[in-house]
């Protein structure tokens, strides 16, 4: 499998890739960022870095790609799409630039994929990460981060649309998950107890969601809306190889 990961620096696509490199029905990686990332230390015996490749692309290139790019997405099979503007640096982007990040590169790199993918070998799979208070009804539109949560759920209506138009060719989900914790991030535990504890929010590790993403672009989606409670349950599957 050819694999896009959008995203190349951030913190979940930083662990797909880094369990990508160690899968071996994986056989190529371009990860997409606005500045070159580095590999990650490989997860096990069978990393293999010669197969990641990160792929530069500048501000004013990602809803009109270069054709440079587009030959490096060729062929792809699958893409995991983890760019976005969070939640907490909502309040301080412009609005222009949120709804660009959060919606229009990921619809615009979804029509422009299927466009370039390996035609021999449909559907081309698509992963959209978003966040379990996304809303796709505008009628629920929440009281905090209302409009920030309403776009990222007209982003999820958008990729979903798309894939069930698309006649077969492609395939969509949408991985909703809740407060994401890994090695390292000693505010973001903290915070993310509090937001457990207090608001409810759900939790999962980043190794989980990332396996999980993998495990459904290889072998299929289990629902074109995956919940944090899913994901932990097919990403720990994953890890424990009893999947």
């Amino acid at each position: 499998m050819k694999l896009i990961v959008g995203g190349s620096t951030g913190f979940v696509a930083t662990e797909i890739i880094r369990q990508a490199i160690s899968n071996p029905a994986i056989t190529s990686i371009i990860a997409l960022g606005r500045r070159e990332a580095s590999p990650p230390v490989a997860s096990g015996p069978d990393g293999d870095m010669t197969k990641f490749k990160t792929l530069v692309i500048p501000d004013v290139a990602w809803e009109d790609y270069p054709d440079a790019v587009k030959n490096e997405l060729s062929g792809a099979n699958a893409c995991i799409w983890t760019i976005a503007v969070t939640p907490s640096k909502s309040r301080s982007t412009p609005w222009e630039t949120t709804v660009k990040a959060c919606r229009d590169y990921a619809t615009y790199a979804l029509k422009t994929m299927a466009e370039l993918a390996d035609k021999s070998k449909p559907p081309f799979r698509f992963v959209y990460v978003s966040g379990v208070n996304a809303v796709r009804d505008p009628a629920k539109k929440p009281f905090l981060l209302g409009d920030y949560l309403l776009l990222r759920g007209e982003a999820e209506n958008l990729v979903l649309k798309f894939a069930k138009e698309s006649k077969g060719d492609v395939e969509a989900a949408v991985a909703k998950p809740g407060i994401i914790n890994g090695p390292g991030r000693v505010m973001g535990l903290l915070r993310g107890v509090f937001l457990h504890s207090i608001v409810g929010l759900p939790s999962i590790g980043v190794d989980q969601i990332a396996a999980t993403l993998i495990h459904e672009v290889l072998h299929g989606f289990e629902s074109d809306t995956l919940l944090n409670d899913d994901m932990v349950r097919i990403g720990q599957g994953v890890l424990d190889g009893r999947l």
